[in-house]
């Protein structure tokens, strides 16, 4: 179907429902890489009125990648919830707009209709939005999960311990991540990015952070992020598994590329669930995505980052997740060039991962020849923040060592929750109030207890 917006003389004509989302989005270097961003602002500003005049109904008629070639497609269409779509049926892209910022829609009734959007129609209206409008309706979406601690409740935010080091060293990890805890980081989970993917070393990981969890009685779970498949053998020979990790994305094409499909995922969960480790719930994954994988993979069939992006969340969706983190600005400037439009992104996906019942994080990062600086990252921390962001990342320095990137760090938590008054996980929080780490006032004090956890560190991590 052709979409076509008259101005004057001037008559804007696009070919199909993509190229008008491609078209309306704001503007973005990996668009632009992909030749499929408005040539122009009036381009895009006619997409915008011509988006604003599509009813909903026509994201389940004119599919953006064809049904019988790709299964993130299929999951899309086959599990479409139609009653709770029927409350909004009736609206196009822009009365949907009004609705969601409207009083009508709040936090109960976003989440009776999240399973009603697909994730076509939360791109398409998050394209007509301000960053303002991302953020309250953002605000409004509360997205609850649990494994040994409850994620997401309103007015808390809770962090990811990475302790990453260079070279797996041992006492390096373990030095990482007595620095976080003492700081209150580490109850979203204290997950690892291996420097490799050998079997027996990545068994090591495991046990590392799972004595440190034992000896000290936290309340948090833990992930080592290697593909999905070492995960699943290392279940299998018996290594205390608590989260299983993989990067996920929206198109068949990218995931193939990444070595997984939608029954590998399901397979993993099953196997994780098997080992039955969770204490107050069984979200049992964790996904991370991000803005121009589907591109970078030769796999976006013409389709904008950010709604390939949105698309990636159908696939969280379906797996009841307990974390899923888009790492922003990662990938680099050749998709997100600036740390204006990292910032724009942010609150984007953000935004379609709330909307659509994800618990979505954020990485709040760039990488060093990125047009940014920290500064940006203060800015739109914050203003994830502020629209309810389920965790963020913690690592020493805000430097990550081992994958060379830019991010936040054990401080930025603390500023943000004293800043706008926010709480770590419930059962975390009563943890670090146990240890004299955070005092009755929600205060965390560092340098007094680190002595006092240094006496229970297991010696083994602390030997020459």
């Amino acid at each position: 179907m052709t979409y076509h917006y008259s101005v004057g003389a001037q008559t804007y004509q696009f070919a199909d429902l993509k190229t008008v989302l491609a078209k309306a989005t704001p503007a973005r270097s990996g668009d632009y890489l992909a030749g499929v961003a408005a040539e122009t602002y009036a381009e895009r500003m006619a997409a915008r009125v011509c988006l604003a005049e599509i009813p909903l109904t026509t994201f389940l008629e004119d599919l953006i990648i064809p049904y019988e070639t790709d299964e993130v497609t299929r999951l899309i269409v086959d599990t479409h919830d139609k009653q709770a779509f029927a409350e909004i049926s009736h609206l196009t892209v822009g009365d949907f707009r009004d609705w969601l910022l409207s009083d009508i829609a709040d936090s109960a009734t976003l989440k009776r209709v999240a399973h009603g959007i697909t994730p076509e129609m939360a791109a398409a209206v998050s394209k007509l939005m301000r960053n303002q409008d991302l953020i309250l309706v953002a605000k409004k979406c509360h997205v609850t999960t649990a494994f040994r601690n409850t994620i997401g409740l309103p007015g808390h935010i809770s962090v990811r311990l990475q302790p990453n080091h260079p070279t797996d060293d041992m006492r390096g990890i373990a030095a990482s991540m007595l620095d976080g805890l003492l700081y209150g980081a580490g109850d979203a989970v204290i997950g690892i990015n291996p420097a490799t993917d050998s079997i027996p070393a990545l068994m090591d990981l495991y046990c590392l952070v799972d004595e440190v969890i034992n000896q000290y009685e936290i309340p948090t779970q833990s992930c080592i992020l290697t593909h999905v498949t070492n995960q699943i053998q290392l279940i299998e020979r018996g290594a205390p598994v608590d989260l299983v990790f993989q990067s996920i994305a929206g198109t068949e094409k990218t995931n193939k590329s990444f070595g997984i499909d939608i029954a590998l995922l399901k397979e993993a969960q099953s196997a994780a669930l098997s080992l039955n480790r969770g204490t107050v719930g069984c979200n049992v994954m964790y996904f991370e995505t991000g803005q121009g994988s589907a591109l970078s993979a030769n796999a976006n069939f013409g389709v904008d980052q950010q709604t390939c992006e949105a698309r990636a969340y159908a696939v969280a969706r379906h797996l009841s997740p307990l974390l899923t983190n888009t790492v922003v600005g990662f990938i680099g400037p050749e998709y997100l060039y600036d740390g204006k439009q990292i910032i724009r992104a942010g609150l984007e996906d953000h935004f379609c991962g709330k909307l659509l019942g994800v618990p979505l994080g954020c990485d709040v990062c760039y990488t060093n020849h990125a047009e940014a600086d920290q500064d940006d990252m203060d800015t739109l921390m914050t203003l994830l923040a502020t629209a309810g962001l389920t965790f963020i990342m913690g690592i020493p320095g805000a430097d990550d060592i081992m994958l060379n990137y830019q991010t936040t760090s054990f401080h930025d938590v603390l500023y943000l929750r004293k800043v706008l008054g926010l709480k770590a996980a419930p059962e975390f929080e009563a943890w670090l109030k146990k240890m004299q780490i955070m005092d009755a006032n929600g205060q965390v004090k560092p340098i007094e207890q680190a002595h006092h956890m240094l006496q229970n560190m297991p010696k083994h991590l602390l030997s020459a």
